[in-house]
């Protein structure tokens, strides 16, 4: 097993047998990694309101984040570590595509949004925390390979920069808050 990639899994995945409180470390933000990042944007909405609408545009551009990570996954359709036979699943999961992760696309592409963003800076380290456990998580249970992460990260990353890019087109293009557009003003 002299492929870089595979040895970095051997060396991620559970052992046979498997560290009792490493897999049910692993098992818990494998399943409930999203959940804690979703518990920290609803803390963030809630303490900055000042931030509220952009974490709203954040949550509702994960969505179609996870839809492209989806069909990137369907069209390529790796199979997973555990289809493969290199691995035990330690938690249900189905055999389909893994490359990329979609749990991985959209916690990063949240964690970033939020990293962009100065004020939000703290909380978008606590999710690339998040994003970072639940990806090694995801891999110790058997259902992802790194590049499966690592091209999660990549779309995440990209698709955060995009929304930061449109964002600030929209800012540019649209008049403020309570201004008239140029066409309506008066010469």
């Amino acid at each position: 097993m002299s492929d870089p990639h595979l040895v970095l899994f051997q060396w991620l995945v559970a052992g046979t047998p498997p560290a009792p409180f490493a897999l049910f470390l692993a098992t818990a933000f494998a399943l409930g990694g999203a959940w804690l990042s979703a518990g920290i944007v609803g803390f963030a909405i809630w303490k900055k309101a000042a931030d509220r609408a952009y974490l709203w545009i954040v949550l509702a551009a994960a969505g179609p984040c996870a839809m492209l990570s989806h069909a990137i996954a369907l069209r390529l359709d790796q199979p997973r570590p555990f289809v493969l036979g290199l691995a035990r699943a330690y938690i249900d999961h189905a055999g389909r595509g893994s490359l990329p992760s979609t749990h991985a696309s959209v916690m990063f592409f949240v964690a970033a949004a939020c990293l962009l963003r100065p004020s939000l800076r703290r909380v978008g380290l606590a999710l690339l925390a998040s994003a970072i456990v639940t990806g090694w998580a995801r891999i110790y249970v058997g259902v992802h390979f790194p590049i499966d992460i690592a091209a999660g990260l990549a779309l995440g990353v990209v698709l955060a920069g995009a929304l930061a890019i449109a964002l600030r087109l929209a800012r540019r293009l649209l008049p403020a808050e309570g201004a008239a557009p140029a066409t309506w003003r008066m010469p």
